[in-house]
């Protein structure tokens, strides 16, 4: 039965009262934890009604809720918390640091930096909100307990009163709830690690549109800035038809000898600033910082997808699925016992053979009081 109205709350109930079992949000940040950034700043309270707004229902973060509802509403503040996330700052000795030397030559290899930077700055970002999601989602289903058990007794299909039994289900419930959340938030951290471990372009680089625009953006105002000469216009001679022509066929060739060099003097710029130079350029900086965001970016869309369907088959499906067996084996260690619990002249003789116990040691202890009192009074006296 305790397993049925587990599944019943998950599911979504209104039996219990919400007054007495339900919590607000900011409840349940005090109770169970609230995401915290990198900058150990919390999730500001005048901000909470974005919160309302992103889960598209008016005043819900004040709603006092239980079970699934509340289950749902902390994975979208998780969503909604990590989804807003910034790329830490970069600063240029990070950069710097980060390029270090190559085993096979001394040149700057930017594309490794930005690799390095990208899942150092991810790995440090997103591993506490791992950590934060596994404590406050154990927290709301250690809460469905006594709830259940409000139920049983309101359908008058709870029978046992007793406390160590109840102590016994208590126990077994949340031993397979804190295992069950650990193995799951192990199984999150693989996927965090790996992600972080080895940049995939296919997986980490998918605003691919975003870093084009970037880079020809940038890409144009360098060129525009590399062409830009005397800007002063000159008079032209006039000229008769053929030595027009004849002017235009070299201007062509010109055109095409001129755009050939500017070309090779672009890509000998571009090596000496990137490869040949361990100067870091003011365009080399930039180009890192956009290749750390994009890629910084891939990894937080990965890892808000991966987290919360793990989290929902490796922690919340096993609350239907594997508890009933998981009850059943814990309470089987206690089947010899079960008589003698609820035998109460078994307890009242227990009870009475402890109280003995008890006497003769209290009066042991009493000898030795009196022994010792002896001995003070008689060096005492020889002093």
């Amino acid at each position: 039965m305790y397993v049925l109205q587990l599944s019943l709350l998950l599911k979504g109930s209104i039996v219990a009262p919400p007054d007495k079992f339900g919590e607000t949000l900011q409840d349940e940040r005090v109770n169970g934890g609230a995401f915290t950034g990198p900058d150990g700043l919390q999730f500001p309270p005048k901000l909470i009604p974005l919160l309302a707004f992103y889960l598209q229902l008016k005043q819900r973060t004040g709603m006092r809720l239980y079970g699934g509802a509340q289950y749902h509403r902390a994975m979208a503040e998780f969503r909604f918390v990590v989804g807003g996330t910034k790329c830490p700052q970069i600063t240029r000795e990070e950069i710097v640091n980060a390029c270090g030397v190559e085993d096979i030559h001394d040149g700057t290899n930017y594309s490794r930096t930005a690799c390095v930077i990208a899942v150092s700055k991810a790995r440090d970002t997103f591993e506490p909100f791992l950590h934060q999601l596994g404590h406050r989602l154990l927290h709301i289903l250690k809460r469905l307990l006594p709830i259940c058990i409000y139920l049983l007794q309101k359908d008058g299909e709870y029978l046992s009163r007793n406390d160590v039994f109840l102590g016994r289900v208590d126990s077994a419930f949340n031993n397979f709830a804190e295992s069950t959340e650990r193995s799951c938030r192990e199984k999150c951290m693989e996927d965090l690690v790996s992600t972080t471990r080895y940049v995939s372009w296919s997986l980490h680089n998918k605003n691919r549109a975003g870093l084009r625009h970037f880079l020809d953006s940038f890409g144009a105002s360098a060129t525009d800035a590399s062409v830009l000469g005397d800007s002063t216009p000159k008079e032209k001679p006039e000229n008769s038809p053929k030595m027009a022509a004849k002017s235009s066929h070299l201007a062509s060739g010109m055109d095409f000898n001129g755009s050939a060099q500017l070309t090779e003097t672009r890509l000998a710029d571009l090596l000496d600033n990137t490869l040949w130079n361990r100067r870091l350029a003011p365009s080399s900086e930039r180009i890192v910082y956009a290749l750390v965001q994009q890629i910084f970016h891939g990894i937080k869309e990965y890892f808000l997808a991966s987290a919360e369907l793990k989290f929902n088959c490796f922690l919340l499906m096993p609350i239907v699925d594997k508890l009933p067996e998981r009850l059943r084996e814990d309470l089987s260690k206690f089947e010899d016992n079960v008589d003698s619990m609820f035998d109460v002249a078994s307890l009242r003789s227990s009870l009475d053979q402890r109280k003995q116990d008890m006497e003769i040691e209290l009066k042991r202890i009493q000898k030795l009081k009196d022994k010792f009192k002896q001995l003070h009074t008689q060096l005492y006296r020889e002093t």
